[in-house]
């Protein structure tokens, strides 16, 4: 009964730093700092956010482990990142990137991100992210904002035995789905981990790659059987309009009338310095654009994930990740408004990507996001009607602070990385895909980042 008093009091004031942050990558130096181990045994590539095995176990354990040696550095749960870039796309685009900045060429502060990270006793952890956007704050978006609650996760957990198994227990409250996932296979924490903000990108993608990114609030309940067997379910709703006002978020395509369901189920292997995992999820939600009743559309995603890691030593490591999904379109209300030409569609999506880092220090990752679907021309506003795109990703990086051994760890971690992504298919064309003359490959990206967590 004291375990769970201290649990619940120490949820309450979380909860309370949470809203804390809203008036004023999930691997940070303060973890640690907390656990006394360095960021690369949770993080594979010297820090985050893909995640090892014993990172996996941190998360789902509430971030609850400690083992730190008990230091003023210990006892301080915050931590910071600033994100720098330049961003080159093969052809200008036909306006400004956005507000201030160019056409082409731009360099940008993509973010600055204040994190609370740590435990607040055995039973209480959360990763709280505020954060500054030097692009959103330039946008002619009257919506966005530059400043806001960015991926949150609060967690109540604690480890029981039954018989010769070992089962723990947990809650979370979140503001992403997928943001409490611990394979990070999927998209609030998947690859890749850092993109252009100054790009075009691609208009159709399934409601859990980010649609409620911020402006839901959602509780899931998880079990955790033997370190093997992971088990989740919970529901999401929208903020209102005025909290969401405070934590300087909004809706992307739309907020959740009701609740949205969401479950996860995953299994691990871990062998001879080798993980691997298979795993399904899936989401059903109810969406309205903006706070608008009486139009929207219903839509559900189903998905299935897959990852295998190679950790050796330490020396030469090796993942591979997969994801799957299958979305099911209701947009009866939405065509019976004029906003589509047909009340029922599909939309897919496959992300895959390999990566290989050496000493996690040098690292070299390719990928590839295709996505396809039933033809809309009113719903996707495309030339074609298609909601088609391919890209093809390849990321060179050098972390030269953020391993264990190097200078100023665990607090200094520093990456610099060159990112390229190729379009062999954007909105349903490979040429004129706008009606205007833009081809695909006229949105080749290069984009060169800076990426510091201290």
């Amino acid at each position: 009964m004291q375990g769970l008093r201290s649990a619940i009091t120490g949820a309450a004031a979380v909860t309370a730093a949470l809203i804390g942050f809203a008036r004023t990558a999930e691997a940070v130096p303060s973890f640690a700092a907390q656990t006394g181990q360095p960021c690369a045994a949770c993080h594979v590539g010297g820090f985050g956010p893909q995640l090892t095995p014993f990172g996996r176990a941190f998360k789902i354990g509430g971030f609850t482990q400690g083992g730190g040696e008990d230091t003023l550095r210990d006892k301080i749960p915050f931590s910071a990142m600033v994100l720098t870039s330049f961003t080159n796309t093969a052809k200008a685009q036909p306006g400004p990137a956005s507000q201030h900045f160019s056409s082409n060429n731009n360099f940008a502060i993509d973010q600055v991100s204040i994190f609370y990270g740590h435990r607040v006793n055995d039973y209480v952890g959360a990763l709280v992210q505020a954060t500054y956007s030097g692009v959103n704050g330039a946008s002619s978006d009257p919506a966005a904002s530059s400043l806001f609650l960015d991926n949150s996760d609060i967690r109540v957990t604690a480890p029981f035995e039954y018989g010769d198994s070992t089962i723990r227990l947990g809650i979370s409250l979140n503001n992403n789905p997928t943001v409490q996932d611990p394979y990070h296979t999927t998209f609030a924490w998947g690859f890749p981990y850092v993109s252009s903000p100054l790009n075009l990108t691609p208009g159709a993608n399934p409601l859990l790659a980010g649609s409620f990114a911020g402006s839901s609030i959602g509780a899931t309940a998880y079990a955790w059987w033997n370190n093997a067997l992971y088990v989740e379910f919970g529901g999401y709703r929208a903020m209102d309009q005025g909290m969401a006002k405070k934590f300087g978020v909004f809706p992307g395509i739309g907020t959740i009338s009701g609740v949205a369901p969401y479950g996860r189920i995953a299994y691990e292997w871990n062998w001879n310095g080798q993980s691997a995992h298979v795993g399904l999820l899936g989401m059903s939600a109810a969406v309205q654009p903006n706070y608008i009743a009486g139009i929207g559309t219903d839509k559900t995603d189903l998905a299935a994930d897959a990852s295998y890691q190679f950790m050796g030593d330490g020396t030469h490591i090796f993942t591979l990740q997969a994801i799957g999904l299958h979305e099911m379109q209701s947009l009866g209300a939405t065509a019976g408004q004029g906003g589509a030409d047909r009340a029922k569609h599909t939309l897919d999506q496959v992300r895959l990507n390999a990566s290989y880092y050496y000493q996690n220090t040098y690292g070299l990752t390719v990928g590839l996001v295709r996505t396809w679907g039933t033809s809309d021309a009113t719903y996707y506003g495309t030339n074609s009607g298609r909601p088609s795109s391919t890209g093809l990703l390849l990321e060179a990086d050098w972390i030269p602070f953020g391993k264990e051994g190097s200078w100023g760890a665990p607090l200094a971690n520093l990456r610099f990385g060159a990112q390229f992504t190729a379009f062999t298919e954007f909105d349903g064309a490979v040429k004129n895909y706008d009606g205007a003359g833009r081809n695909a490959r006229d949105n080749n990206t290069l984009y060169l980042f800076t990426w510091l967590i201290f």
